[in-house]
């Protein structure tokens, strides 16, 4: 662990030995520990890289405000993971017919109107529904769009149990002792991108109204505790999360359902992972509830369970956390990229794609270059630089990947 001064005063602390911590982000990372009320330091994951004014891959303790651009528009996003009884004996010879039900049973994709459940998918399954009205989501959401009318019109139940596109996927993954897993990436689609936009826009509005001294980026505008937009803020991010964890859920209820149907019968452990790696929560830390937010971070308490993805060709890691107090109990997300989507594109090939996953059933197109595996870390690098925030439980490997 390396410790950083701020440029801005604060304090860093950065688990990046051995992985790459581009200009930008440090840029970043220190305009954040310079602002007002970051409590202790920031902490920086080893899959840091630039985001929208705040590092994807920073850990951000604050005490009676909140940066709703660095919780981000993807609210909740996070992993899913369940261990089935299945080993590679029980999977066909040919995996393409079970990707192609996978793809079948998760709408996927997006923006647009196939990428949730519309007349394409004869309308919102019965269990979606259930589950859109028993958790509660449905209620507490007409709460929501009684402050904030515009939430109306977004895509909200018809995106529950839906992948959507970027960097989600499914994934069918082999462990080292052979069991077969399901996981998934995923967060709260639409109606997320839309809370995390209009509270974005809102502590922008209010920051030129406060008598403060103003953020060195504008993307670090914050929301104080005491306004009401804080409190509205707190009560939609939370709904935000839970809809994502239904989310994936649901998506997990549909692909074991449609493997079912072409496997032996098998059963699934009963311990499922399912973990957000973009959020805001109250915790406690140095001596002080503060709110903790995790931008591309996963919560890493002592005995926790969480889930390291590497990319599309890669290995991923079940991990346990080792309550690093540095850290604020937290570690990776993922790989990290070490380039924009758009330099991706610019770089490589279909044949680049196609060569950087071979052995995994998944697309080999143009339109999924953004995604290959050499435009992120090692994710080998990435798990020693955090070797003092978790241990390593299982190691997967993907041999079927959806994306969107």
């Amino acid at each position: 662990m390396q410790t950083i001064d701020g440029w801005h005063g604060g304090k860093i602390k950065a688990f990046v030995e051995g992985v790459g911590f581009e200009q930008l982000a440090q840029e970043q990372t220190h305009n954040v520990a310079g602002l007002p009320f970051i409590h202790s330091h920031v902490a920086i994951m080893p899959d840091v890289h630039a985001g929208y004014g705040a590092t994807v891959g920073s850990v951000i303790p604050t005490k009676g405000a909140i940066i709703p651009a660095a919780v981000g528009v993807d609210i909740g996003c996070g992993m899913m993971a369940v261990r089935t009884s299945l080993t590679s004996h029980d999977l066909p010879e040919t995996l393409g017919p079970l990707r192609s039900l996978i793809e079948g049973a998760v709408p996927h994709g997006g923006p647009g109107p196939t990428s949730g459940w519309g007349p394409h998918t004869y309308g919102i399954p019965n269990p979606i529904m259930r589950a859109w009205i028993d958790s509660g989501l449905e209620k507490r959401f007409k709460a929501l769009c009684e402050k904030y009318p515009q939430l109306e019109k977004s895509n909200n139940v018809v995106h529950l149990g839906s992948l959507g596109g970027g960097n989600h996927f499914i994934e069918v993954c082999l462990d080292t002792e052979d069991r077969v897993w399901v996981m998934l990436h995923s967060g709260s689609r639409g109606v997320g991108n839309l809370i995390g936009n209009i509270f974005i826009a809102k502590a922008k509005e209010l920051m030129l109204k406060r008598d403060c001294k103003r953020p060195l980026d504008k993307d670090l505008a914050w929301l104080v505790e005491g306004e009401p937009e804080f409190d509205d803020y707190v009560e939609a991010v939370a709904w935000g999360q839970d809809f994502a964890k239904i989310n994936r859920d649901m998506m997990m209820l549909n692909v074991l359902r449609v493997m079912r149907t072409i496997l032996p019968p098998f059963k699934t452990d009963k311990e499922a992972v399912n973990c957000h790696h973009n959020y805001v929560n109250k915790e406690h830390h140095f001596g002080e509830d503060v709110f903790v937010t995790r931008k591309g971070a996963v919560s890493a308490q002592e005995g926790q369970l969480g889930i390291i993805p590497g990319s599309m060709g890669a290995k991923s890691f079940i991990v346990r956390g080792k309550g690093n107090a540095d850290s604020f109990c937290s570690c990776s997300h993922g790989a990290g990229r070490t380039m924009s989507r758009t330099k991706a594109k610019a770089m490589f090939t279909v044949e680049d794609q196609i060569a950087a996953t071979a052995g995994v059933e998944c697309r080999k197109d143009a339109g999924v270059i953004d995604e290959i595996p050499l435009a992120y870390k090692d994710i080998d690098a990435v798990m020693a630089a955090q070797a003092d925030l978790v241990d390593i439980v299982a190691t997967l490997k993907q041999i079927v990947c959806v994306k969107g």
